[in-house]
């Protein structure tokens, strides 16, 4: 049996932008995506603390150590600047893997988005 479970999470991190004219998708700073073992193209779970707002979209890299958090498209009209949210990315796996797998947690500080 397959299942799906938490992969990756960024966990309360700091909108830097919202950008509506864009093709569309979330631009993250590549740091941030290395550490949650995150791809450019992967889908993603965005959950908005700010206003309980939950959507989908994919990965854009931004640029490393910029602290780059960016809505692009629609997904822009659902979050403001300086917003919190929580990325999330599923994998699906065997039931077995899945009760010993391990997600990538990120805890960025919530003031910059950097990971000291």
């Amino acid at each position: 049996m397959q299942i799906q479970v938490v992969k990756s999470k960024i966990h309360r991190v700091k909108v830097t932008g919202a950008d509506l004219n864009y093709i569309g998708s979330i631009t993250i700073d590549e740091t941030l995506m290395e550490a949650a073992n995150l791809i450019e193209g992967e889908k993603v779970f965005i959950v908005n603390v700010n206003n309980g707002e939950r959507f989908e979209t994919y990965v854009i890299k931004g640029l490393r150590n910029s602290g780059e958090i960016t809505l692009n498209g629609p997904a822009a009209r659902k979050v403001q600047k300086d917003d919190i949210i929580i990325i999330m990315s599923y994998a699906t796996m065997d039931f077995e893997k899945a009760k010993t797998f391990k997600p990538w947690m990120v805890f960025p500080n919530e003031k910059d988005n950097s990971l000291t």
